[in-house]
């Protein structure tokens, strides 16, 4: 950078598709202190009541909550929404953009902020609970106010299209995420493993630390405002995409969980139970049947289906049995096949668990839509690679191709750390106490089967780039960029709002604020992919005025 007067740093401008409108203001208040309150902040020029987002949002938890005894109200965001347009499509290197009112969609969000936080962080209801939801410039809304609501009061917080979405897993070359690495755990369905940011930049931390479990993102294939795509229609699907449906069983499962009621809605249960049956289980195998029992009983009586295997070493030797499986366990099937397990044997301390585990996977006909889970019942260590030379991560891999299989470990505190890995690679669960096998039964039951978080590739698109040259005032409100980039387009915006598309190397940026700072966005463009945007701030000062001589 040549000049001194550009102060540079990185992160992504905004910008929204909508046509602009103002919405017709229609204002509510509750007679009452329902249970829980259910927020949802529409998009950019939406209409307040009837937004299709806010409806098809409401639809799919009020059919959910109408199961519980809950009292609940559903409440659309009192807040501008203004929509903003995009004009220019093809605009030629050093073309001039009219900036027009650029800080309008910025006072749009701040007002929706304001709004919510008032509403959440009310003491008139103490006893309210509530879900908050967003779409678009609402997500936004919703992100950005996550850090000043009271968590004590916020059971869940679900973004859809965040144009402010960061994932940090989606970064460089070979991101995280397309190796279904170090996924953020408020990852609920973004299928691009290279979304890192949102068009708009990112709120980092994006789910705050006393928010931790509380926070979920939906972000469609292709969306242009929150994947690496540049897809408007995708943007404009969640509703034919059937992502608040989606989102509606984890909502309902944390609502559930959170007022201790049944839930009576989530997705039938695909679950298959894997017990240890060595000499060394004597001392338990009790216990551990009697709980099995009861989770076998919990999911055929939702509709669900059960298996049931057990295994010891095959050194011992003792080839994995299977006693039942999904088409043939009735109750009765299982609780006799149950009474036929003795434990025998064992003579060393590491069995064939991962064996046992890869085949009784794929002995099994899992239903598509099910919530899949095996349940592991054992005391001791297994064996990587197993006796046959199946390893750790062909068992992992076949269980996340399968949907993924969820591995639930009940073990002793000796043990745990051998599994913790395997059930974090599975999205499951380690338990040791004895006493918490009631309380993991209540976890795999409320449970529910969801899109998957993340699609894995071994070979990324190599994203579009852009460097900035120089960036100097050419007159008292307009700036010159020179710019290099492997792109054949660039995104230009100021202060969060797109002047246009620029094709070349440089772009006169006009409609400069004074006094102000002056934010200039370049994103690079490929033919289907964005890359990560260059922002400059541009601190415009007027120049003093020229002393009065008295002379026209």
């Amino acid at each position: 950078m040549r000049g001194k007067k550009i102060k540079i740093r990185y992160v992504i401008a905004a910008v929204m598709f909508e046509i602009l409108t103002i919405p017709a203001v229609q204002s509510v208040q509750a007679e009452s202190c329902p249970d829980l309150r259910v927020v949802f902040a529409r998009g950019s020029g939406g209409e307040r009541w009837t937004d299709k987002n806010y409806l098809a949002f409401k639809e799919a938890l009020r059919a959910k909550l109408a199961t519980t005894s809950l009292s609940y109200e559903f409440i659309d965001l009192d807040y501008p929404a203004v929509g903003v347009g995009l004009d220019n499509l093809s605009v030629t290197a050093g073309a001039f953009f009219g900036a027009g009112d650029a800080y309008e969609f910025g006072d749009s969000v701040n007002t929706g902020v304001k709004n919510l936080a008032k509403m959440v962080n009310s003491t008139t209801c103490p006893y309210t609970r509530y879900v908050i939801g967003g779409y678009s410039q609402g997500a936004m809304v919703i992100s950005k106010a996550l850090g000043s609501l009271r968590s004590d009061k916020l059971i869940y917080a679900a973004t859809f299209g965040d144009p402010k979405l960061y994932l940090p897993e989606g970064k460089g070359l070979l991101p995280a995420a397309c190796r279904g690495e170090n996924l953020s755990d408020y990852r609920m369905y973004v299928p691009d493993c290279q979304a890192y940011k949102g068009l708009l930049g990112a709120y980092i931390p994006y789910e705050p630390e006393a928010l931790a479990g509380k926070v979920g993102t939906w972000c469609n294939r292709r969306d242009i405002f929150c994947s690496s795509h540049l897809s408007i229609s995708d943007h404009t699907g969640y509703v034919g995409e059937n992502l608040y449906e989606d989102a509606s069983r984890v909502i309902f499962s944390k609502i559930t969980q959170y007022f201790k009621l049944p839930n009576r809605v989530a997705s039938p249960h695909d679950t298959a139970i894997l017990l240890d049956s060595t000499g060394s289980m004597s001392g338990m195998i009790d216990k551990y049947k009697a709980e099995a029992l009861r989770l076998a009983t919990e999911t055929l009586e939702s509709g669900g289906r059960v298996a049931l295997f057990d295994y010891r070493d095959l050194d011992d030797p003792y080839d994995l049995h299977k006693h039942c499986d999904f088409e043939t366990c009735t109750l009765e099937v299982f609780q006799n096949e149950l009474e036929t397990i003795l434990t025998e044997g064992g003579d060393d301390f590491d069995e064939s668990l991962l064996s046992a585990a890869f085949h009784t996977m794929k002995a099994l006909n899992w239903k598509q839509g099910s919530t899949k889970s095996l349940v592991i019942l054992t005391d001791a260590n297994f064996l990587a690679p197993d006796r046959d030379g199946i390893t750790f991560d062909e068992v992992i891999n076949l269980s996340k191709r399968i949907d993924p299989v969820n591995f639930y470990i009940i073990t002793n505190e000796y043990t745990a750390e051998y599994y913790t890995e395997m059930a974090k690679q599975t999205d499951g669960k380690v338990v040791t106490n004895l006493d918490e096998l009631s309380l993991l039964t209540d976890y795999i039951m409320a449970r529910y089967d969801s899109l998957p978080r993340v699609e894995e590739t071994a070979a990324p698109t190599v994203l579009p780039t852009l460097e900035v040259f120089d960036a100097e005032s050419v007159s008292e409100e307009a700036v010159r960029v020179d710019f290099a980039t492997t792109g054949t387009r660039t995104l230009v915006a100021l202060n969060g709002k797109i002047l246009g598309i620029a094709e070349g190397n440089a772009v006169v940026i006009s409609g400069l604020k004074a006094p102000a700072d002056n934010v200039i966005t370049l994103t690079p463009l490929g033919d289907d992919m964005r890359g990560e945007p260059v922002e400059l701030t541009h601190v415009f000062v007027s120049p003093p005025k020229a002393p009065n001589t008295g002379r026209l």
